[in-house]
């Protein structure tokens, strides 16, 4: 376990268009961005790769989408999942509540689940983090298959979407707490706190410099962003609204980037969930949550 303080730049929906793409390059070679969250079945998910291959230094892990976007099996094999075009929908409670009750939909869940974890694997991409689109690992059904079948394909890190600063809604913190405990328990490392939800779509130049002033002191935290080089709906349907390209523009600025310096100038580290995590142990049964400086937390949780 490598000692905080550090700080993952996270670029999400890596893959999802042509402009994503070329943002999250010129973000890591001219900016500050130090990871990509990779949608395997997104429509520019191949350029992503061949980008990303070329990039030794950017790490890359896996964006599950099982939420307002394409799966990477057919509708056939999935039929209570997605659409007739192979779409998941937007309507998360109440898929939620379907993976919690039906077993055949639990089944379909674990087939794309494993399926989108092979498509990465064939990327011949290093395994850098797990996360899910719109947060859905939150889901203890979700998080359960995550750790069942990632394993086998190299996951070591998952994103613990603790924001810092004011408390997470009442209602959030429970879903919070366990999937902190169950990655704790199961030996898989995860980041200490994260910056951006709030400012999610809006992650701007003013923004992302307020964000690294009131960062903590300690621990190892993931601020992630959604740039690209267009904006809003053409992107994607469900991102209108979003300023994509002045959230590349902060990860680019030099303003951002004096700050940046600034820190690594008081000891802090910039990297992948990799750069931090030590190798995970294997999970003992009936084993406490892991605390300190074990291997399934990256650094120590913020006050």
């Amino acid at each position: 376990m490598a000692p905080g303080p550090g700080l993952v730049v996270t670029a999400d929906d890596f893959g999802l268009h042509p402009t994503v793409n070329e943002a999250v390059e010129r973000a890591h070679t001219d900016g500050i961005l130090t990871a990509a969250s990779l949608m395997v079945g997104a429509p520019a998910a191949r350029d992503a790769i061949a980008r990303a291959r070329a990039l030794p230094r950017l790490r890359v892990g896996l964006h599950l989408v099982l939420a307002d976007g394409p799966a990477v099996l057919p509708p056939r094999a999935i039929p209570d999942l997605v659409d007739e075009r192979g779409h998941f929908g937007n309507r998360m409670a109440r898929a939620g509540v379907r993976f919690f009750c039906l077993p055949r939909v639990r089944r379909q869940l674990a087939l794309e689940i494993r399926a989108q974890f092979e498509a990465f694997a064939a990327s011949g991409l290093a395994l850098d983090h797990v996360n899910a689109h719109k947060h859905f690992h939150l889901h203890p059904t979700i998080l359960s298959f995550i750790l069942r079948i990632g394993r086998a394909f190299g996951l070591r890190a998952v994103r613990l979407p603790r924001e810092t600063g004011p408390p997470a809604p009442p209602w959030l913190r429970p879903w919070l707490a366990l999937l902190a405990a169950r990655l704790d328990a199961a030996g898989i490392a995860h980041n200490d706190y994260v910056a951006g939800i709030r400012q999610s779509g809006r992650f701007d130049e003013p923004a992302l410099l307020a964000a690294l002033r009131r960062l903590p002191a300690t621990g190892v935290g993931e601020l992630y962003l959604h740039p690209a080089l267009d904006s809003g709906a053409a992107i994607a349907p469900s991102m209108r609204g979003y300023r994509h390209l002045d959230e590349f523009a902060a990860l680019v600025s030099p303003r951002v980037r004096a700050a940046c310096d600034a820190l690594r100038a008081q000891g802090w580290r910039f990297g992948g969930f990799a750069d931090f995590a030590a190798t995970p142990a294997a999970p003992r049964a009936g084993a406490p949550a892991a605390s300190g400086a074990s291997a399934a937390a990256i650094g120590r949780a913020p006050p």
